[in-house]
């Protein structure tokens, strides 16, 4: 499963961010939406995958169309949160500092009054 996870998330940043796409990557329409959107593609690359199954030996998926819907849902939110975790430069890790929440905690308690 973890070999078909990271086959999800690598094919569906090439697909979604890599600039070797650029000049045939669709810009409109219902595809040009579904090219942009990690977790549309991600979808439709695990239901991809799921289809390649017979043909590899590094996953194995049985034939039935849940288990395509169920690869594909679970695909989809593997490469969202993967698309949310990793950019060009690397990890997107956020810090807040004490003192953003700090005002974010008086300007709650302000609008409270």
């Amino acid at each position: 499963m973890l070999t078909f996870t990271i086959a999800c998330i690598g094919m569906t940043q090439i697909l979604v961010y890599g600039k070797i796409f650029n000049k045939i990557r669709p810009t409109a329409g219902w595809f040009g939406d579904l090219f942009r959107c990690p977790m549309c593609t991600g979808f439709w690359t695990g239901v991809f995958l799921w289809a390649l199954s017979p043909y590899t030996e590094l996953f194995t998926f049985d034939r039935s169309m849940v288990t395509a819907l169920i690869m594909g849902c679970y695909s989809s939110i593997c490469c969202y949160y993967g698309s949310m975790l990793m950019s060009d430069e690397g990890l997107q890790i956020k810090n807040i500092s004490d003192s953003s929440r700090r005002s974010m905690f008086i300007r709650t308690k302000e609008t409270r009054r």
